[in-house]
C-alpha cells in the first residue's frame, strides 16, 4: 500500500504530461510561451517570436502578465460574490487577452496554463473566467462558439475542485538531429 502513495506524486505528474500532450501543438507552443513570459524564465521574445506581429503580441503579453502577482494577492478565500469581485475581473482581463490570441482551443488548454499562472486554489474559478473571456465581443462569433462548447458540464458543474499544486510545467526543448542523437 505505501508503494502506491509513492508512486502517487509521479502518476500526477505524468497525467499531466499526457493531458498536455493531447492539446494541439499551437496550445502547446503557446502555453509554454506564457509560462516563459510569466515566470521570466528566458527572453520570451528572443525564443519564441518568428515574426514581427508576434514579437508585438508578446510584448503586449507581458505587459498584461505584469497582473498577475497582483491576481495571485487577490485570490479569494472564500466563494464570496464580494471577495472575488476584483480577483475575477482581473483574471477575466487576461484571459480574454490570451483567448484572442487564437491558440488556445479549448477550456481544458486554458484550465491547464492558468493553474500554473494562478495557483491551484484559482481551480474553482476558472470555468467562470473562462466561460466569461471566450463570450467577449472581441473574438469571432466562430471562436466564441468553439470556446464555449469545449468546457464539458462536468467541468462547468463540479462540485469540488484539488488543491495539489501542478508539478508538470512545460518547456522549450531544442530539436536534436537523429544523426546526432546517435553518437
Amino acid at each position: 500500500m505505501t508503494s502506491g502513495n509513492r508512486n502517487t506524486p509521479g502518476l500526477l505528474t505524468l497525467a499531466e504530461i499526457k493531458e498536455f500532450a493531447s492539446f494541439s501543438a499551437s496550445a502547446q507552443r503557446y502555453i509554454r510561451r506564457s509560462l516563459d513570459v510569466a515566470f521570466d524564465r528566458i527572453d520570451a521574445v528572443a525564443l519564441w517570436s518568428r515574426d514581427a506581429a508576434e514579437a508585438g503580441s508578446i510584448l503586449a503579453q507581458q505587459k498584461i502578465y505584469r497582473r498577475l502577482p497582483g491576481i495571485r494577492e487577490k485570490l479569494p478565500k472564500s466563494s464570496s460574490i464580494e471577495a472575488a469581485e476584483d480577483f475575477f475581473a482581473s483574471l477575466v482581463t487576461i484571459s480574454a487577452f490570451d483567448l484572442a490570441q487564437g491558440r488556445m482551443d479549448s477550456f481544458a488548454a486554458y484550465r491547464f496554463l492558468y493553474e500554473r499562472l494562478i495557483a491551484a486554489e484559482a481551480r474553482p474559478w476558472l470555468p467562470a473566467t473562462f466561460c466569461a473571456a471566450a463570450s467577449m465581443p472581441h473574438l469571432p462569433p466562430e471562436a466564441r462558439k468553439k470556446l464555449l462548447q469545449s468546457i464539458s458540464e462536468a467541468a462547468a458543474t463540479a462540485p469540488g475542485w484539488s488543491k495539489r499544486e501542478p508539478s508538470f510545467f512545460p518547456e522549450w526543448v531544442e530539436k536534436v538531429e537523429a544523426s546526432n542523437s546517435a553518437h
